[in-house]
C-alpha cells in the first residue's frame, strides 16, 4: 500500500474518531445496571435451581465482557473527551473486570504499537513462534509452547492465570502511577468481594460470581485469540512491517449475529479498530461501512472462526498459520541432523 493510500485511509477513518457523551452515557446504561440486576437474579434463582442461577450467569459473562469494551476505550482514550473521565471510568470498570487499568492501557498500547511485528513479539500478545524458531527451540520450550497453544490450557487455565496472577501483579519496574492504580484496584476487589462474602456466603459467591468470572474470562482471551490468528494473517519483520497493513490484513473482521455484535461492543471490527484506536466502540461500525477499502480485511465467520484452533506456529516461508503436525517432519530431520553430526564427532574423537 503506497503512502498516499495509507493516509487516505487513516483520513478517511478519522471523523469516526469523535466520542459522543450521548451514546457513552447510554452505553453506560444499557450495560452496567443489568450486569448487577442479573448478577442479583442469579444469587435469587439459588434458591430455585442452580440451572437457572448458572444460565444468568452465563448471560452476566455477556455483559462482563461489555464492560470490558468500555474499559478498553477508556484505555484508549477514546470514550470521554476527558482524560479524567476516561481514567476514573477505566478503573470503575477494571474493578469489576478484575483488569488493572494503567498496567493495561500500557501493555496494550505496545500491543497496537507492535501488532504483527516479528521482531517485536512479547508485550500484550498472544505467544506466537515461527516455524523456524520452533523447530530450533529445546525440548523444554517446544513442550512449554505446546502447553500454551493448548485449548485447554489457553481457555481453561487462562482466565484463571490472568484474573490472578497476570493482572494482581505489578511489572519490577513500574511506574508509580501505575503500581498505585494496581494496589487501588486490588484492594478495591479485595474489599468488595470480602463483603459479598460476608453477605452472602462463600459458597453463594463463588457458584455465582465464579461462572461469570470465568465465561467471560474464555470469551475475552478467545476474541483476542481470534482477531489475530487467522490463515493468511499479516506477520513481517521490522524492516517489511507496515502498521497500516498490520491494521487491516493482520486483524480480522469477525462478523458476529447482531446479538454478539452487541455483547462484544463491535470490537468484531477490529481491523477499524488497529487502524484507529481512537475511535469508540460505538463508531467502528460506522467506520467499517464507510471506508470501502476496509472491506477487502479478512472476514471470519463464528464457524470459520473454529479453524483457529488448529493453527499454531507461523510459517515466514508460506505467509500463513500451521498445525504442529504440518512441521513434525521438520523436527524429526533437524533430530536426524542433530545425531549424524554426533555419530560424527564420536568417530572423530576415536
Amino acid at each position: 500500500m503506497s503512502k498516499q493510500k495509507t493516509a487516505q485511509l487513516r483520513k478517511s477513518v478519522a471523523p469516526f474518531e469523535k466520542t459522543d457523551m450521548k451514546s457513552s452515557i447510554k452505553q453506560i446504561i444499557n450495560t452496567i445496571p443489568p450486569f448487577f440486576l442479573l448478577w442479583f437474579l442469579a444469587y435469587q434463582s439459588l434458591s430455585i435451581s442452580i440451572w437457572l442461577t448458572l444460565a444468568l450467569a452465563v448471560v452476566a459473562a455477556g455483559f462482563v465482557v461489555r464492560i470490558f469494551i468500555i474499559f478498553h476505550d477508556c484505555c484508549h482514550g477514546s470514550f470521554f473527551k476527558n482524560k479524567k473521565a476516561n481514567n476514573l471510568l477505566g478503573t470503575i470498570t477494571g474493578i469489576i473486570t478484575m483488569f488493572p487499568y494503567e498496567k493495561w492501557k500500557r501493555e496494550h498500547s505496545i500491543h497496537h504499537a507492535t501488532s504483527s511485528n516479528l521482531d517485536k513479539r512479547g508485550t500484550g500478545d498472544v505467544w506466537v513462534m515461527t516455524v523456524d524458531e520452533y523447530v530450533a527451540a529445546s525440548s523444554k520450550k517446544r513442550l512449554a509452547y505446546r502447553l500454551y497453544r493448548n485449548p485447554i490450557v489457553m481457555f481453561g487455565l487462562g482466565p484463571l492465570y490472568l484474573f490472578f496472577i497476570s493482572n494482581r501483579l505489578n511489572r519490577k519496574d513500574a511506574r508509580r502511577k501505575e503500581r498505585m492504580s494496581m494496589y487501588i484496584i486490588n484492594l478495591s476487589i479485595v474489599a468488595i468481594y470480602a463483603l459479598l462474602i460476608w453477605a452472602i456466603g462463600w459458597q453463594a459467591f463463588l457458584i455465582v460470581h465464579g461462572p461469570i468470572m470465568f465465561v467471560s474470562g474464555a470469551l475475552g482471551i478467545w476474541l483476542f485469540y481470534v482477531q489475530h490468528q487467522f490463515e493468511d494473517s499479516y506477520f513481517e519483520d521490522e524492516t517489511e512491517w507496515d502498521y497500516v497493513k498490520a491494521a487491516v490484513d493482520g486483524s480480522s473482521y469477525y462478523k458476529l449475529p447482531k446479538v454478539l455484535q452487541w455483547v462484544t461492543g463491535n470490537i468484531g471490527y477490529h481491523h477499524v479498530h488497529h487502524l484507529s484506536p481512537r475511535v469508540p466502540n460505538y463508531n467502528l461500525e460506522k467506520a467499517h461501512e464507510s471506508t470501502p477499502p476496509l472491506h477487502q480485511a479478512t472476514t471470519i465467520t463464528m464457524g470459520s472462526s473454529l479453524k483457529s484452533i488448529r493453527f499454531r506456529l507461523y510459517d515466514e516461508k508460506r505467509k500463513t498459520f500451521v498445525s504442529f503436525k504440518e512441521v513434525k517432519h521438520l523436527l524429526n530431520e533437524a533430530k536426524s541432523s542433530v545425531q549424524m553430526d554426533n555419530s560424527k564427532t564420536s568417530l572423530q574423537g576415536k
